[in-house]
């Protein structure tokens, strides 16, 4: 890196989060943060003009979602290290993360030694996987067919995780930019795949899966 400081591209949507963030990479004093995005149009926009080192990503975007934008960002900046940074546990999300691209996937409770480190780790083309998800992606290599929510695929995730935090079907595709009626498709795979029917069925899972902040 020749001494300079590493460049991070801060994407989240909540403006007291990128605060933090930015104070506690200031404070490595190798660090900096050298744009901010609080959505994924924001962030490719930013990295189409900018260069970054990492990119701390959240997995719940409003809009075009964490995933769908890591996916973009491998496409167009293959080079970026992009770091996921969420709220959401590494059950159900990391693993996803992982095989769509990121170098590494962490929760906001992490202690900022392990985000530090995480950061280094990945900007000199590391990975970071903590222990737990290991783990996890040991039994995911070994096992067979999958049931339940793991079944699911990335969209259909998405998909459970707005029905489960009281968003409509109208709303949830205006925000996914699909129509209704691929919004009940997709929830209509999701009822088959996980052998849930109501909505309060649904987001009693997601509520036990780590898929609600």
């Amino acid at each position: 890196m020749s001494g300079r400081k590493l460049r991070i591209l801060l994407v989240d949507d909540h403006a007291v989060v990128r605060g933090g963030l930015r104070l506690l990479l200031a404070e490595s004093g190798e660090m900096e943060v050298a744009g901010e995005a609080d959505s994924a149009e924001q962030a490719i926009g930013m990295i189409r003009q900018n260069e970054f080192d990492v990119a701390l990503l959240d997995i719940g975007l409003p809009g075009k979602g964490g995933l769908d934008l890591l996916k973009q960002l491998r496409s167009e900046r293959p080079g970026l290290a992009v770091l996921m940074l969420s709220m959401y546990a590494e059950e159900v999300y990391a693993v996803r993360a992982l095989k769509a691209g990121a170098a590494g996937y962490l929760t906001k409770n992490s202690a900022p030694a392990t985000l530090l480190a995480a950061i280094r780790k990945v900007a000199r083309g590391g990975k970071h996987v903590s222990p737990a998800l290991l783990d996890q992606l040991a039994v995911e290599v070994g096992q067979g067919r999958k049931s339940g929510s793991d079944a699911l695929s990335d969209r259909e995730i998405e998909v459970l995780r707005r029905i489960a935090a009281g968003e409509s079907l109208t709303h949830i595709a205006a925000a996914l930019h699909l129509s209704p009626k691929t919004v009940t498709t997709y929830r209509a795979r999701i009822v088959e795949k996980t052998g849930l029917q109501s909505n309060a069925e649904l987001a009693r899972h997601a509520l036990e899966k780590g898929l609600l902040s």
